[in-house]
C-alpha cells in the first residue's frame, strides 16, 4: 500500500518529498545547535555551516497514511488528552496553546492555566522547521503520561505560534513529543522518556518502536518480543545527543555500495536523507536507476516501476536488514511514467544518513538509554 500523502493515484507527491526532506535537514541543524549550546561542544555532525512503581506500557501508534505514527498522551491535572508525533529525531514536548493564533486552528489546546500541576518557567522557546518557519512559545512543566506511565515536573512547551507545517491539514496530531537525549534539546529540558527512568517509572530504560501499515506500536520500559523474532542487533550510539550510530554499509544485490555510513535512527522522518555523493554511489549499484535532479528535484532518484527484483539492504553491528519494495518506492514520477521515485535521497553537505521510516518499517527498534544503544530485529 502506497504512502498515501506522499502519491496521489500512484504518483509521488514531489512537493510534500522535499518539504519532509528539509524539515529532517532543519531538525538535524536544531539539534547540533542546541548540542553545542547544551555541552559546550561541537557535534560532529554539525555542518561546516525512585520510590515510584516500575512498569512498562504499550502505546498503540495511529498510521497516519504512512507517514506519521501518531499516539495519545494525557498532560496536566486534572489531564487533558492529546495526540503527538513520537520522534526520535528531536527531544522536546510541545503542544499548541490556547493562546496560540497562528497554524493551530483545529488542534487540541493546552491550558497550563486549568492543570493545578502547571508551574511557569518564564522561558520562551523557538524551534525552526523545514518550511522556514518556527513553532514559538513558552516552557512549563507539568505532569505527563503516556502509555499508562507518567512523568511528574517534565517541560512542555505552550506554543503560541505554529510552524505552517504543524497546521491541521498538515499535521494531524497535536504536538511532538522528542525521544532523544537531552544533549540537542531546545529546551535542554529532560525529554520525556529519561525523566520516567530518572524517577523510576519504567522496569527497563528502552523503549521499542514498530512502524507498520498495522499493528504499530511504543512500547516503554522495555521491548515487546512478541513483535520481533531472533535476537537484537545492538550498536552503540557514537555521540549521545541524536540516536546515532554507525551503519556499516549499504548493500545493493549483496555487496557493499558504500561503507560506515553515520547514522541518525529518527521515527519522524519519513525519508532516509543522506550525503549527496554516498547517495549517489548507492543508487549507482541499482540496475536502471538514475538521477532525477531535473525532473524531481535536486539529490532525487528514480529505478525502473517495474522492478522485481530489489535487493538493497542496510548493515548494522555485521547483520543485514533489508528494505522491501514497498518501502522504498515512493511512486511514479508522473502519471503513467515507467520511472519510480526511490525512498533514499541525497542532500549536498549533509555529514552522514538521517535513517527515517522507509528503512524502519522494515525492522523493530529497540532505543535503549541505559546502554545507549541502539538495537534491530526482523519483525515477527
Amino acid at each position: 500500500m502506497r504512502r498515501a500523502a506522499f502519491a496521489k493515484d500512484g504518483v509521488a507527491d514531489l512537493e510534500a518529498l522535499r518539504h519532509n526532506a528539509a524539515t529532517a535537514q532543519r531538525k538535524l541543524a536544531r539539534g547540533t545547535d542546541a548540542f553545542e549550546r547544551n555541552t559546550g561542544t561541537k557535534h560532529p555532525l554539525a555542518s561546516s555551516s525512585n520510590s515510584a512503581k516500575r512498569d512498562t506500557g504499550p502505546e498503540p501508534l495511529t498510521d497516519d497514511q504512512q507517514v506519521l505514527w501518531q499516539g495519545t498522551i494525557s498532560v496536566g491535572t486534572p489531564s487533558a488528552d492529546f495526540t503527538v508525533d513520537f520522534d526520535t529525531g528531536s527531544s522536546d514536548l510541545f503542544l499548541p496553546g490556547v493562546d496560540c493564533t497562528v497554524n493551530c486552528n483545529g488542534h487540541k489546546l493546552y491550558d497550563p492555566s486549568a492543570s493545578s500541576s502547571a508551574q511557569g518557567t518564564n522561558q520562551p522557546f523557538s524551534l525552526a522547521f523545514g518550511d522556514g518557519s518556527t513553532v514559538q512559545g513558552t516552557i512549563f512543566s507539568d505532569s505527563v503520561t503516556a502509555a499508562g506511565l507518567t512523568a511528574t515536573g517534565q517541560a512542555v512547551g505552550d506554543s503560541s505560534q505554529y510552524s505552517a507545517g504543524f497546521s491541521i491539514n498538515e499535521f494531524p496530531p497535536d504536538g511532538l513529543m522528542g525521544m532523544a537525549f537531552q544533549q540537542i534539546s531546545v529546551f535542554n529540558a529532560s525529554p520525556f522518556f529519561q525523566t520516567l527512568v530518572s524517577q523510576g517509572t519504567v522496569t527497563a530504560p528502552e523503549f521499542g518502536v514498530k512502524l507498520a501499515q498495522t499493528g504499530s506500536e511504543l512500547f516503554l520500559g522495555g521491548a515487546d518480543t512478541s513483535l520481533f523474532t531472533g535476537d537484537l542487533t545492538n550498536v552503540p550510539v557514537t555521540t549521545v545527543g541524536f540516536w546515532e550510530v554507525n551503519m556499516d554499509s549499504v548493500d545493493v544485490g549483496g555487496n557493499p555500495a558504500v561503507t560506515s555510513v553515520d547514522s541518525i535512527i529518527d521515527t519522524g522522518t519519513t525519508l532516509v536523507v543522506g550525503e549527496q555523493n554516498t547517495v549517489t554511489a548507492i543508487y549507482a549499484a541499482i540496475p536502471g536507476a538514475a538521477d532525477a535532479s531535473n525532473t524531481a528535484g535536486p539529490g532525487f532518484f528514480t529505478f525502473p516501476c517495474n522492478t522485481t527484483n530489489f535487493d538493497v539492504s542496510f548493515v548494522f553491528g555485521g547483520t543485514s536488514f533489508p528494505i522491501s519494495l514497498d518501502t522504498f518506492n515512493l511512486g511514479m514520477l508522473a502519471q503513467g511514467s515507467s520511472e519510480c521515485v526511490g525512498g533514499i535521497m541525497g542532500a549536498e553537505g549533509l555529514p552522514g544518513f538521517i535513517v527515517g521510516d522507509v528503512f524502519l518499517q522494515n525492522v523493530y527498534t529497540v532505543f535503549d538509554v541505559g546502554n545507549t544503544q541502539v538495537g534491530f530485529a526482523a519483525l515477527s
